[in-house]
């Protein structure tokens, strides 16, 4: 099935922009009575017929539309630092949508080694992958902030840092069904002592994602399979 998507719904019409169009229409030869799925990024999913278009936009009228249905009984917020190598960051944004993430908050740590992102093309990276998984609810991708920054936020549900300590508890065995979870991932290098004690003033709680040496990539798979797991319905 091909999934498109919209949040420009008004008056049970759809409208379509540039790159919905290039997909939908063009390269796919969608015409006008053809009926196509497509969701608002919100929770909702649509069944429409194309009723008009042109080069550049195309609009469907609404016949059908439902609730989704998230399998997850909880709300996952991952704050991870960006890779050197972005391609392994957009890798781990693609799969966590997959998976099942609700946010994701690029942070800038002592041992980051990228101190930027373009957020506009990590947006895009996340929408395809929705489509791809054929789920309705559309991830939040912050811009970067000061992993400092970060930390004066208040947040409800559980937090958690994971880093590699010998005594740590295992984030699957701390995790709570239905509890929202606030996830703290590192850079290549580690958090430094200074903010492993920042997370821990802040109430985050020490935890270990394993006994494997994991890329920070990995990591946030790992924390994001691990709660999608204890919470699935």
């Amino acid at each position: 099935m091909n999934l498109f998507y919209t949040n420009d719904i008004k008056d049970n019409i759809g409208s379509f922009d540039e790159v919905e169009t290039r997909h939908c229409i063009h390269s796919l030869r969608k015409q006008i009575g053809d009926v196509i799925h497509f969701v608002d990024g919100k929770g909702k999913w649509y069944e429409g017929a194309i009723t008009s278009s042109s080069k550049k936009s195309f609009q469907v009228t609404i016949n059908k539309d439902q609730i989704w249905t998230k399998n997850r009984s909880n709300y996952l917020h991952i704050a991870i630092a960006p890779t050197k190598n972005i391609a392994r960051f957009e890798w781990f944004l693609e799969k966590a949508t997959e998976i099942g993430i609700d946010e994701i908050t690029p942070i800038l740590t002592f041992h980051s080694e990228r101190k930027r992102i373009r957020l506009d093309r990590l947006e895009k990276v996340v929408l395809s992958a929705m489509k791809q998984s054929l789920k309705a609810t559309l991830p939040k991708v912050n811009d970067l902030v000061k992993y400092k920054d970060f930390m004066k936020a208040d947040r409800e549900g559980k937090k958690y840092i994971a880093y590699v300590e010998e005594q740590n508890l295992q984030l699957k065995d701390t995790i709570e069904s239905g509890q929202d979870v606030h996830i703290l991932i590192g850079p290549e290098g580690g958090f430094s002592k200074e903010e492993v004690d920042l997370a821990k003033n802040n109430n985050f709680v020490s935890v270990s994602l394993g006994s494997s040496r994991l890329r920070t990539e990995t990591a946030g798979i790992v924390a994001c399979h691990t709660n999608q797991i204890i919470n699935e319905i």
